[in-house]
């Protein structure tokens, strides 16, 4: 069983009032602050790559210099709507300086002092800080009057592209397995270049490398220890209890096929047909429901399904529990699901793509499940498919969902 803690979301949010995700971060971070030797140190432990050599990382720092170029082009051609570009800079910034520094790890070079010479010159390139403990991003961004503007940012991203290309054809020409210093001075010209695009765009490169940490800790945290759950103040008969086993069956009525589901012997819901031209078999979607139940503590679906709306609190019952809710989340299924087909149902494989976990959370945003990480998300999604495939496969069974040791299971059986 995982472990609980009693955090919950109506006492955490950020600036906007929005709940912030439920991450836990390593010991290191004080106060949202780390220096460049502990961000390096801690990224290290983070690189998830599959490849242990230098291409992905180069590759990958290409394409975030890319993202940050495609992200301006879009405030160009976006303007009156493309609204979170800020946020979208700091988030590449971020995800640009991990790449820059899982390279750097990769190749064996010290990242603070890498960032120390970027801003030193002949006299003084040997003279950094002994084993660099303290040396931090704030200590080598002072903005010296430099201008802030759409302008500045533009031509800096263009010079940290032409750095990051000209390291790239360098080793594709092998340049560096010749000469290790080859490389180090092309990141020494990448990090002045990455800074001064930083610099450019107002963005705090610490704040950038503390997001950048959360998003990767959302996604594979060093231990997953569940939040309390939303409901967890709220009287019993408001509660998901801590288990509940229901019976889904496929049925048939003359040429029509239909789902039923049924709790404690009770029918549940509605009988749900496809509703599709194309035969994909979604009436067994209700699994997801419950995947999202057992991993997120949230279903606003399941919660009017189970009449287990918290009604004590008006503005929970309303806004959290309500019609509007229940839209979002069956959007959410739909939207997955819509995903898994794509990927034949996430069959024989371990994890799902990022770019499907944002789009959630960005489709999520404004209610508490907003406070659930991406970890949690990534396995009610991965469980939820696994049952569902169980489900077509027998086309009736039994589906155990434990709330309060956070597993999901599936029995064949039948109901008769």
């Amino acid at each position: 069983m995982d472990a609980q803690t009693s955090s919950s979301p109506q006492n955490r949010t950020n600036l906007s009032g929005a709940p912030e995700q439920f991450v836990i971060l390593p010991p290191e971070i004080r106060n949202g602050r780390l220096s460049i030797s502990e961000y390096q140190r801690i990224a290290r432990t983070t690189d998830k790559l599959p490849d242990g050599g230098l291409e992905l990382t180069i590759l990958g720092l290409f394409g975030e210099v890319g993202s940050l170029m495609s992200a301006f082009k879009k405030l160009q051609r976006d303007r009156a709507t493309f609204k979170r570009y800020s946020a979208t800079i700091h988030e590449e910034l971020g995800d640009t300086l991990w790449y820059f520094s899982t390279l750097a790890t990769r190749a064996q070079l010290d990242l603070p002092t890498i960032a120390q010479q970027a801003f030193r010159g002949l006299e003084d390139w040997e003279r950094v800080k002994p084993e660099h403990s303290s040396v931090g991003f704030a200590d080598l961004q002072a903005r010296n009057g430099e201008p802030v503007s759409e302008e500045s940012f533009s031509i800096q991203v263009l010079t940290l592209a032409g750095c990051v290309g000209d390291l790239l054809n360098d080793f594709k020409s092998g340049t560096f397995q010749r000469n290790r210093d080859e490389l180090s001075a092309h990141m020494v010209e990448t990090f002045r270049a990455l800074v001064a695009a930083a610099n450019s765009a107002d963005v705090d490169m610490s704040a950038a490398a503390l997001g950048n940490l959360k998003k990767t800790f959302s996604r594979w945290p060093a231990e997953t220890t569940y939040p309390s759950r939303f409901d967890a103040a709220m009287p019993k008969n408001e509660r998901f209890p801590a288990r509940l086993e229901f019976y889904i069956a496929e049925e048939t009525a003359g040429e029509k096929q239909y789902v039923i589901q049924k709790c404690n012997q009770i029918i549940i819901g509605d009988r749900l047909t496809v509703n599709k031209m194309e035969r994909d078999d979604y009436r067994f979607h209700d699994v997801f429901h419950l995947a999202f139940a057992v991993h997120l503590g949230w279903s606003p679906v399941l919660r009017a399904l189970l009449h287990l709306k918290r009604k004590c609190d008006p503005e929970i019952d309303e806004n959290q529990d309500g019609a509007r809710a229940i839209l979002i989340e069956e959007g959410v299924a739909t939207f997955i699901f819509g995903r898994g087909l794509e990927c034949e149902l996430f069959e024989n494989v371990d994890h799902v793509d990022y770019d499907l976990l944002k789009s959630i959370q960005d489709f999520v945003r404004g209610y508490e499940v907003a406070w659930c990480a991406l970890w949690q998300w990534e396995k009610a999604i991965m469980d939820g498919f696994s049952i569902f495939r169980q489900l077509v496969d027998k086309r009736k069974g039994y589906v155990l969902a434990d709330f309060e040791n956070h597993t999901i299971s599936f029995r064949e059986g039948s109901d008769e």
